[in-house]
């Protein structure tokens, strides 16, 4: 294993006099599944799904174009809305992130978590994200696959999974819910936020499978295309994946995203 450190600055956006900042480490090399094991979360065999596959290597390459996303003027009012929601659903816990790609909202929940442990599959989105300013929250990147939630170390009281539902199976969303709930047992947290479909801001549908997952084709400035997996999801589509006796959810709708939270409890 390789661990480097980076110093970085004070979040010039947290107020008050800048105070020393905590590094940022990025772990690599560790977390990654023996594919020789079995993944007892991940019984379908998702993690090797050609459709994830494809997706991986697509962000991997795109890392460097990838921030422009969180620039189109129609969506800086959404974007404002979720930033505070991420923040206030964070605030004083202990966080594992999936899928952080260049660390945008590890960024934003560094504000009020307690910690951050950023996890992603490319290691060339996670140099990236180390370059951002965190402030003194503890933030750890790792490699690892979201696949694997017992194959990352630590103790968490909150899963946070930004723009990643949409990128599954639909018949696997559920499962997938059910991996992150073992991983936290009760009391534990998860806050996840997606994209809404919206005609001339969302990339068009390219096409629709037999199993009514839905495909878009996405370029790279070097001209490449890929096939990308996305789904979106209604209002009743969401609260059907999300819906379990020991979940107590809280679902926001905005025009371009929606964020969703719930606790684990005990059934009553």
């Amino acid at each position: 294993m390789t661990d480097f450190d980076r110093r970085l600055r004070h979040h010039p956006g947290s107020g008050g006099a800048p105070r020393p900042p905590r590094p940022a480490r990025i772990d690599v090399g560790t977390a990654v599944p023996d594919p020789n094991r079995p993944d007892p979360t991940d019984p379908a065999g998702a993690a090797s799904d050609p459709a994830q596959s494809r997706l991986a290597g697509y962000y991997r390459d795109r890392a460097p174009e990838y921030d422009r996303i969180y620039q189109k003027p129609e969506r800086q009012a959404d974007l404002a809305k979720l930033e505070a929601l991420v923040q206030r659903w964070v605030t004083g816990r202990n966080v594992l992130e999936l899928a952080c790609g260049t660390g945008w909202w590890t960024q934003v929940m560094a504000r009020s978590a307690r910690s951050v442990t950023a996890t992603d599959l490319n290691q060339s989105v996670l140099e990236i994200a180390g370059r951002r300013e965190y402030g003194r929250t503890p933030v750890t990147f790792r490699i690892a696959d979201a696949w694997n939630l017992h194959d990352i170390p630590g103790v968490f009281d909150c899963v946070f999974a930004g723009f990643w539902i949409s990128h599954l199976r639909r018949e696997r969303i559920r499962g997938f819910l059910d991996s992150l709930d073992d991983r936290l047992g009760l009391g534990g947290r998860v806050v996840l936020l997606d994209n809404r479909f919206v005609e001339g801001s969302s990339t068009p549908i390219s096409r629709t499978d037999e199993h009514g997952d839905t495909f878009q084709i996405r370029r790279l400035d070097d001209g490449r295309e890929f096939e990308v997996l996305k789904n979106f999801f209604g209002k009743s589509d969401l609260m059907h994946l999300l819906d379990a006796p020991s979940r107590f959810v809280e679902l926001k709708e905005m025009p371009h995203y929606w964020a969703a939270v719930y606790d684990r409890g005990t059934p009553g």
